[in-house]
């Protein structure tokens, strides 16, 4: 919100009306003391021309001018700019359980998106932090929230898919609990799966809850084919397929005000992570404007002494 956080200096401001009340009528009583005291043809000298007199006001002027603006200054006005001192904690929850080495995907699902999101890290704003959760039958840390994102690109690369199942509560939990680490800074979640959660102690409904607690906007991806994948065959000979939970991925991307994506394959998976950026709105923050009312009250000040001394200056 716009406004001054030390509102008690524009109080100053009531001084300038008066001081040019003060001129105003000192003027004219030096006036009607030349008419009475001097002849005609002095006080023509001393009156000058019509563009002459003009100049003391302006000189006057100028003055208060830069006197208003040093007492807005003072004043400390703020307004909501781009947030860029703090940036935002983005933290990228992936699934590696034992579907990500599905090979529908080049050259499976798990290597895939390890270069997707490297787009999205690269593409980060400087002051943004980046960590990384990943999540089979549990989750678990691969790299921690901070502003390198070279180690945190190195660590992405370091991941290797699990043959467990799938916790997509927990993952999304682990991930919250890293981007609240770091208070005052916006928070996003990023979590991406490409099954069904069950596994775990925590469900996706009670991470989404803990989300929307925390105020952390979760964007989620479902990662699969537009055709049955097979991940491979049970006791009796039957075909096990990779199954994707979209309602739960749609449910909480809208419940914490993210969004959903669906990829089918890399390219759609390479261009929402390569748009997810634009996506994360920066926050506004109240910045201070003081500076500019500062330079301002310099540049009147200068304008009056040049009036005063320069050329065309007023003799007094």
């Amino acid at each position: 919100m716009a406004g001054f956080y030390s509102p008690e200096w524009l109080l100053c401001l009531l001084i300038l009306p008066v001081c040019w009340y003060y001129i105003e009528v000192s003027a004219k009583k030096r006036k009607q003391e030349a008419m009475v005291f001097s002849r005609v043809s002095f006080l023509k000298s001393t009156l000058g021309d019509v563009s002459k007199s003009k100049k003391p006001k302006i000189l006057v002027i100028l003055i208060l001018a830069a006197l208003g603006c040093i007492f807005i200054g003072l004043a400390d006005p703020h307004i909501p700019l781009e947030q860029t001192k703090e940036g935002v904690s983005v933290v990228l929850v992936m699934d590696n359980s034992g579907s990500m080495q599905a090979t529908d995907y080049s050259p499976n699902r798990l290597e895939a998106s390890k270069n997707a999101a490297e787009k999205l890290i690269k593409n980060l704003d400087p002051k943004d932090y980046a960590g990384i959760v990943v999540f089979e039958s549990g989750a678990s840390t691969a790299s921690y929230l901070t502003p390198d994102k070279d180690k945190v690109t190195e660590n992405l690369h370091d991941i290797m898919s699990k043959d467990g199942a799938t916790a997509i509560g927990d993952g999304l939990a682990l991930g919250i609990n890293m981007a609240d680490s770091i208070p005052n800074r916006k928070k996003v979640v990023i979590l991406l799966s490409d099954g069904v959660n069950n596994a775990g102690v925590i469900s996706p409904q009670e991470a989404e809850a803990y989300a929307k607690e925390s105020n952390i906007q979760v964007f989620t991806i479902g990662m699969g084919s537009n055709q049955p994948v097979v991940l491979g065959y049970d006791w009796f000979g039957n075909p096990q397929y990779a199954e994707l939970d979209e309602a739960t991925l749609k449910e909480i991307a809208d419940s914490t005000g993210g969004k959903y994506f669906k990829s089918v394959d890399d390219r759609t998976l390479s261009d929402i992570y390569s748009d997810l950026n634009s996506e994360i709105k920066r926050e506004k923050e109240d910045t201070s404007i003081a500076f500019v009312f500062y330079i301002a009250s310099i540049i009147l000040l200068l304008g009056e002494v040049y009036m005063r001394y320069g050329r065309g200056r007023i003799i007094q």
